[in-house]
């Protein structure tokens, strides 16, 4: 069965699939693009005084840190941390699986498009890497009983890579309705139980934990919060910035370059870089090389959505609060830190081992994957609005939509970047195999759906 069909499948089972109302009333109003925010009053003034109060006790003894250093202490402080404090994300923090269920049913069929491509194997792992709330699994879960007929040879198991105790447990309650147990202290998942469907859950602290196999990896909004370094050229050469004491206003932050080059200038700065800003995430570095060794040795494929850029942009550090852009040096500890993806890092992390697709935007993503065949909206809205009884239900489809596929929200800020083995887009030449010449199944996603 061609992958295609699984996508036929679903679109039979839109109007079951529809009825299930989980869009937020605030979507019904317009959002940003980034929608962050955090509490107000006295958490957002202890928590920015604590970590302040910790920045500067440290600066003063140690002197300037780097970016990286300083968003760690911003974000994940044990005490006042922005992630701390919330459990792991913003309170109100909206993601593409929180707008519109469809989303995380378009990433399912991806997932089942590739498997059926590699072959059909007999069992595959997914794993999500920062599962949130765990909106999206559950999506994907759906689609997976959904499509059982499909998978009915296949073992499938879960597992979800989370160190937040808070957020692991609000997981289990979406997956499992809570029925879960723990592992013993030796075991490397610390957590597990069985799906609503039957299917096999485990959680995790790192990616390291996840047993060897077959494996299919996701990473939604995981990269961009990871600690960046930022580096700037000069007349002397690269300078890495960082974060200091401002000697005009003691008990604020500066930004400030470094008197001579770093550790980290020596080591994550290309010589055939071109641009005069460049900001570098080691550890996203260091997570696409495990999954690409793990893919080459194992096989299976990674698919990662954030907002990004090809190597193009330069200062892209920024904070959130309230929906609305915040000074990075401001009240640490009360406003979500970002910055974009480098995706062209991405690919030279993965050194080869793996095919790398992308980034592609959102939109284009979504709708190669049939989108707009899933919501009928171009040619008929009624397919999917049929169970829909008001109005209100109608809007929100509509709302849910716009916000992933318009430019100027959605649709233009996020990519999706793909890891494969070789094999899976570039057929090895055998030349007493005349089947070789034969065309490989299109990537899903990443081309043209065409439904046959």
């Amino acid at each position: 069965m061609p992958p295609p069909q699984a996508c036929c499948a679903l679109l039979a089972a839109a109007p079951r699939l529809a009825g299930r109302r989980r869009l937020l009333s605030s979507l019904l109003a317009p959002l940003a693009t980034r929608l962050r925010s955090c509490k107000g009053g006295e958490e957002e003034a202890a928590g920015s005084g604590g970590v302040l109060r910790h920045l500067l006790l440290k600066l003063r003894a140690t002197g300037p840190v780097t970016v990286a250093e300083y968003m760690r202490e911003a974000l994940t402080n044990p005490g006042q941390g922005y992630y701390t404090r919330r459990g792991g994300v913003g309170e109100d923090f909206i993601t593409s699986p929180e707008i519109s269920q469809i989303f995380g049913e378009l990433i399912g069929i991806w997932y089942i498009s590739e498997w059926m491509a590699m072959g059909k194997q007999n069992a595959f792992q997914l794993v999500e890497l920062g599962p949130g709330t765990g909106t999206l699994t559950d999506d994907i879960l759906r689609v997976f009983n959904q499509l059982a007929s499909v998978l009915s040879k296949c073992d499938v198991s879960i597992h979800l890579v989370e160190v937040s105790p808070k957020l692991s447990a609000i997981q289990a309650e979406m997956l499992t309705g809570g029925k879960v147990q723990s592992n013993p202290e030796n075991k490397s998942a610390y957590m597990k139980g069985i799906s609503k469907t039957g299917i096999p859950i485990y959680w995790y602290r790192d990616i390291q934990d996840v047993p060897q196999g077959y494996s299919f990896y996701l990473a939604h909004e995981f990269l961009d919060a990871l600690p960046i370094h930022k580096f700037q050229r000069t007349e002397k050469g690269w300078h890495e910035v960082l974060v200091d004491i401002d000697p005009e206003v003691p008990d604020q932050l500066r930004f400030v370059l470094s008197p001579s080059r770093t550790p980290a200038t020596e080591n994550f700065i290309q010589p055939e870089e071109t641009r005069d800003h460049v900001e570098v995430c080691p550890e996203a570095g260091v997570l696409i090389q495990r999954l690409a060794c793990r893919i080459e040795k194992d096989g299976g494929a990674a698919l990662i959505a954030d907002y990004g850029h090809d190597g193009t942009k330069t200062d892209t550090f920024r904070g959130f609060r309230n929906h609305k852009l915040h000074d990075v040096l401001k009240a640490p500890g009360t406003a979500d830190l970002t910055a974009d993806v480098d995706f062209s890092y991405l690919r030279k992390m993965a050194e080869g081992r793996t095919a790398t697709l992308g980034p592609i935007r959102q939109r284009e993503f979504l709708k190669n994957m049939g989108i707009e065949l899933r919501l009928q909206v171009q040619q008929c809205l009624q397919v999917l609005l049929q169970n829909s009884r008001d109005s209100a239900t109608h809007e929100q489809l509509l709302h849910s939509f716009d916000m992933l596929m318009n430019p100027k929200k959605m649709g233009d800020c996020f990519h999706f970047f793909a890891l494969l083995p070789h094999h899976r887009v570039v057929r090895p030449t055998k030349n007493d195999n005349p089947q070789s010449k034969s065309p490989l199944p299109p990537v899903a996603g990443f081309g043209e759906l065409s439904l046959k």
